[in-house]
């Protein structure tokens, strides 16, 4: 499941291909602000590139724990495939 989402598309109106990171929310606790229950069953990060951004949110829900979608300009150098 989606708990957040960080846009960092530098064009922020393309949808059709675009680079995305997903990672546990609890990654995130060293913030103010709230805060998830910390789970080591999911993986550290995943990635895919060339994603549409609705294929991306769907990916993201599969995953039973909370996490954080990061999304990028497609052909970002930020993004590494796994």
């Amino acid at each position: 499941m989606i708990a957040n989402i960080i846009d960092r598309r530098t064009q922020p109106y393309r949808w059709n291909f675009v680079d995305v990171i997903i990672e546990p929310t609890w990654h995130d606790n060293s913030h103010n602000g709230d805060q998830a229950q910390r789970d080591d069953s999911e993986p550290g990060y995943a990635t895919k590139k060339k994603i549409s951004l609705a294929h991306a949110i769907a990916w993201a829900m599969t995953f039973p724990v909370p996490m954080t979608l990061y999304i990028y300009d497609k052909d970002s150098d930020v993004v590494i495939p796994l």
